[in-house]
């Protein structure tokens, strides 16, 4: 018997089970039997009962509504979509900007990162590859040590470097690079862009990053990429007073420089994307966006995780980070900053807004895009 018409077939025989004698009801519980197939212990419970539907249990009540998410979402969108643990560790410094009632700061800042990560899963999206450009150097290898550099850094001032090709798929021809170098140890970061990667562009582009950075630079790390191993740059680096110290990775090990490689997406690719830009002038204007809008957004307002412990559990691997801290408030807590310096990224922090920061930024990208479609339409127009 169908369920729909056992159903109706209930309705009518409990009515009648209910107010039958005893000795009646064993022979309507037999019928019933019979006639829907149901266990005789079954029809007897369901006979004796009401006609209702089984209510849902109550799940857990909604913590963190619709509204609270929105906020969440927009938050996380002008961090640029960093993980979990950091916007938790951002949120403190991010909110005093931003402008929402009370009760939805409050809710924000008690978000544990595992809620977090719930409430943006639905929203994320698959990360994008880009094309290597670089090529080794035999000859200066012998001249560089190779070195992997780890927990021994202690203090700020040691920093890995990279360059990343804005060629798309085409690595013929020149067009824009950026030049990528972060500090092991504070995890302060800066980005210049260079017109192709030319040794005496790239050295140039050491040059200034290192005259913006709030430590002394004590030495550097790279790959074997000829941008890097070539006399140019050892001669600046080692012709100084105090000779820097200059060590490279192995062939083909991207990990032996993670802490830069890292950067090359979340610096780079996150905002430039993987075009092909093939035209002096935006170089020179993405070389601004990192000096004056995205540089000091990342260095003072983004957090960042640094490993503290990596142990393998059968076919696991277990890693241990610490607390989330932006490079600026790494610098804060060394005792191998001057105090002075300390009294500048402060002043620092008070003066930026990540807000408008991110707002200039947006501007200045927009304005970048629309340089990048009009080059596009001009190269369709002459065919080149």
């Amino acid at each position: 018997m169908p369920k729909r018409i056992v159903q109706v077939y209930l309705e009518k025989i409990r009515k009648r089970y209910q107010n039958a004698p005893k000795s009646l009801k064993t022979r309507i519980l037999s019928e019933f039997c019979v006639n829907s197939g149901y266990s005789r212990k079954h029809a007897s419970r369901i006979l004796s009962g009401k006609l209702e539907p089984r209510k849902n249990r109550p799940g857990p009540k909604v913590k963190y509504g619709p509204e609270v998410v929105d906020h969440l979402k927009i938050l996380w969108d002008e961090m640029g979509r960093i993980c979990s643990k950091k916007i938790k560790s951002a949120l403190p410094l991010w909110l005093p900007h931003y402008s929402c009632p009370g009760r939805v700061k409050d809710q924000l800042l008690s978000m544990a990162p595992s809620t977090i990560d719930k409430k943006l899963n639905p929203y994320r999206g698959p990360k994008q590859k880009g094309k290597g450009t670089t090529k080794g150097l035999k000859a200066m290898m012998k001249r560089i040590p190779l070195k992997i550099l780890g927990d021994e850094i202690k203090e700020p001032g040691f920093m890995e470097m990279d360059t990343v090709a804005h060629c798309n798929d085409n690595i013929a021809g020149e067009y824009a690079h950026s030049l990528t170098m972060t500090d092991l140890m504070s995890g302060w970061t800066e980005n210049a862009a260079t017109w192709t990667k030319d040794s005496k562009q790239v050295v140039k582009a050491i040059a200034k990053i290192e005259k913006r950075l709030p430590f002394k630079l004590t030495g550097v790390s790279s790959d074997n990429g000829s941008e890097f191993l070539n006399n140019e740059l050892c001669d600046y680096l080692f012709k100084r007073e105090k000779p820097l110290s200059f060590v490279r990775g192995r062939a083909y090990k991207k990990n032996d420089n993670c802490h830069v490689e890292q950067k090359n997406y979340t610096h780079v690719r996150e905002i430039f994307g993987y075009e092909r830009y093939d035209e002096f002038e935006l170089s020179v204007m993405m070389d601004e966006i990192y000096k004056a809008y995205w540089s000091p957004l990342q260095n003072y307002f983004i957090p960042n995780l640094k490993l503290i412990s990596k142990e393998r559990l059968g076919s696991r691997v277990v890693k241990k980070y610490d607390t989330p801290k932006t490079p600026a408030q790494r610098l804060l807590e060394s005792e191998h900053v001057l105090n002075r310096v300390k009294k500048q990224l402060r002043h620092n922090l008070k003066y930026h807004n990540p807000f408008m920061l991110k707002k200039e930024l947006r501007n200045q990208l927009k304005i970048f895009f629309q340089h990048v479609e009009e080059h596009k339409r001009k190269k369709q127009l002459t065919g080149s």
